[in-house]
C-alpha cells in the first residue's frame, strides 16, 4: 500500500494529478470516491475491465448509472456516439436538474447519474490537466518532484501546492477533454449522499423498515431509524427517517432530505 498525504485541501483535480505524477504513463488508474456503496461487484468490475481497454487507447473514461428515477440530486451525462461495447463518447454533462428535467432525461433514455468514478491512464490524466489547467498541472509536478518519502507514505511540497485553486476533477478536465467515454452500468450503486440513500443501501425487512440502534417499529412501511443510544418507536408511519444523534433529532419524509442541509444545525458540517 502507499499513500499520498495531500499538502492541502484542494479538491479532486490536484489529488488525482499527485497520484498520477507517481505512476508511470502507460499505468492504468481506477478512481473511486471513498464513500459509495456498490452491491453488484461483478457487474462493476465489467465495467471497469471495458474503461480499462478504452483507458489504454487515449480515453478518460466514467461510469454512467443507469437512472431508476428522476434524481434531482445528482449530476447526469449524456450519450453521444455508440463506440461498442457498450460504451459511448460523452456528448454533455450536465448539473444536478430540475424535477421536471430530470423527469425528461428519464424518458429520453439516453442519459446516465455521474457516478464520479473514473478511469485512465496516469499519462492521459497528466496531458489532459497540463492542457487545460496548466497552472495547476505545472504546481502538481512540482510539489510532486520535490516530495519526501516515508515508507509507505508519500508527502508532496506544500510550497508548489498551496497556491492552487482548487477545482473537481469534472470542471478542470472531464468537461473539457474531446476524448472522453462513457460505460452505463446497473449495480446497484448508491453515493450515500443523504438518508434515504443510506436507507435504501441497507437490508430493510419485508416491509421496507430498517432499524440501526435501539428501536421498534409497528405498523411501518419505508421507516429508518438511526440512534446511537435512545430508543427510537414509530408507530403507523410510512416513508419516514428519524435519526438521534447525542442531544439532536431529526424527524424528515424521505422525500424531502435533500433539504436537511438546509437546516441551521447542518451548516458548516
Amino acid at each position: 500500500m502507499r499513500v499520498i498525504v495531500e499538502p492541502g485541501a484542494k479538491n479532486t483535480a490536484p489529488a488525482i494529478g499527485l497520484a498520477a505524477a507517481r505512476l508511470d504513463r502507460d499505468d492504468v488508474m481506477l478512481v473511486c470516491p471513498s464513500d459509495h456503496h456498490i452491491a453488484d461487484e461483478d457487474a462493476f468490475q465489467e465495467a471497469v475491465a471495458k474503461a480499462a481497454a478504452l483507458a489504454q487507447n487515449g480515453w478518460l473514461v466514467t461510469l454512467g448509472i443507469e437512472p431508476t428515477k428522476p434524481e434531482t440530486g445528482f449530476g447526469y451525462i449524456e450519450r453521444g456516439e455508440d463506440l461498442g461495447t457498450g460504451s459511448y463518447q460523452v456528448k454533455r454533462f450536465v448539473e444536478k436538474p430540475e424535477l421536471a428535467t430530470a423527469r425528461s432525461f428519464l424518458k429520453r433514455g439516453t442519459f446516465s447519474w455521474n457516478s464520479g468514478i473514473f478511469v485512465f491512464t496516469a499519462g492521459t490524466f497528466l496531458d489532459e490537466l497540463q492542457s487545460h489547467r496548466p497552472a495547476m498541472g505545472d504546481a502538481v509536478l512540482a510539489s510532486v518532484e520535490a516530495g519526501e518519502e516515508n515508507g509507505a507514505y508519500f508527502y508532496p511540497a506544500a510550497e508548489p501546492f498551496q497556491p492552487i485553486e482548487g477545482e473537481s476533477i469534472d470542471y478542470a478536465v472531464m468537461e473539457n477533454a474531446k476524448k472522453v467515454a462513457v460505460i452505463p452500468v446497473s449495480m446497484g450503486w448508491s453515493d450515500i449522499g443523504n438518508w434515504h440513500s443510506l436507507h435504501e443501501a441497507q437490508e430493510a425487512d419485508e416491509s421496507g423498515n430498517y432499524s440501526r440502534g435501539p428501536g421498534e417499529l409497528i405498523d411501518c412501511r419505508n421507516v429508518f431509524t438511526d440512534s446511537d443510544g435512545p430508543r427510537i418507536s414509530v408507530v403507523g408511519l410510512e416513508d419516514v427517517i428519524v435519526v438521534v444523534h447525542g442531544d439532536e433529532v431529526l424527524v424528515t419524509a424521505s422525500s424531502h432530505v435533500q433539504k436537511v442541509g438546509q437546516l441551521a444545525g447542518a451548516k458548516g458540517r
